[in-house]
């Protein structure tokens, strides 16, 4: 399918029954042969992590059940999945019967597993339950007020410095603004970086992280394309990029790529 049929940024009508078919999954292949990666091969682990804050259904008795949804997509599957598409199909399941919350989350899991080319992992919560919210993840050195003589606002890798002996870093920056490629419309987020190698310069990261300012990219593209400047201009021994983005119609995605397997964390930031 091309970019143009996507339900981003045209009018549509919001689905009355369930359509699993509303979804509509983006190639990740060509992104990543731009920023150098091809045959399937390239040097992270990770996933892109969703959190739906809109979500119900019916219970066997008509009465509407409502929960949040934590939704993790490999970074290994064939495609991502577009997020306006996300959100009808999400709302199509607004007059379906579940006997469970367990039976909705597995006809989530199985369609959005179809969709994206790999097996997608879903997981419910009680929206009267509490949750953890924070500015930043304790022991993340915040790096926006870091002096700088000059700020520009357009892409800009070689900023990219690091230098010096082998540290253990972790750095913030809720500077990051990247836009929409089909809508124009702009993307707020924080990153988070962790890393093992010599020492990052804080100011080039900076400038860095304000010359996505006009950058026209999915949220997943500009955290691989930052993983992978970091990793070519940086030569860190470990690294972890993760974007906490704002939410969006009811979503926030937030994709990281680590060169260790694992989980990040679940968490929701204050703008979140």
């Amino acid at each position: 399918m091309a970019l143009h049929d996507a339900p981003l940024g045209k009018a549509s009508e919001y689905p009355a029954s369930y359509n699993p078919d509303l979804l509509f999954p983006i190639p990740r292949d060509d992104n990543r042969r731009r920023i150098g990666f091809q045959d399937g091969r390239w040097p992270w682990f990770g996933e892109d992590l969703w959190q739906a804050w809109e979500l119900s259904w019916l219970r066997p008795n008509g009465v509407p059940a409502v929960a949040w949804a934590e939704i993790r997509v490999p970074a290994a599957s064939a495609s991502l999945i577009e997020s306006k598409s996300l959100k009808l199909y999400l709302n199509s399941l607004n007059q379906v019967v579940f006997s469970t919350p367990g039976q909705a989350a597995e006809v989530i899991e199985r369609d959005l597993s179809s969709a994206s080319g790999s097996a997608v992992s879903v997981t419910l919560y009680d929206v009267d339950q509490p949750m953890v919210i924070s500015g930043r993840p304790d022991g993340f050195e915040l790096i926006d007020d870091e002096p700088i003589e000059r700020a520009g606002y357009t892409y800009c890798p070689d900023e990219l410095q690091a230098a010096g002996e082998i540290v253990t870093g972790r750095l913030c920056s809720h500077l990051l603004k990247s836009n929409c490629p089909v809508t124009g419309q702009p993307d707020w987020g924080s990153l988070l970086i962790e890393y093992t190698g010599s020492r990052i310069s804080r100011a080039g990261l900076l400038r860095y992280v304000v010359g996505f300012r006009q950058q026209q990219d999915f949220h997943e593209h500009c955290v691989e394309t930052m993983f992978n400047d970091l990793m070519q201009r940086c030569d860190p021994e470990h690294l972890t990029v993760c974007a906490r983005y704002t939410r969006r119609g009811g979503l926030d995605i937030n994709p990281w790529r680590s060169t260790s397997a694992g989980e990040v964390p679940s968490m929701r930031l204050i703008r979140q």
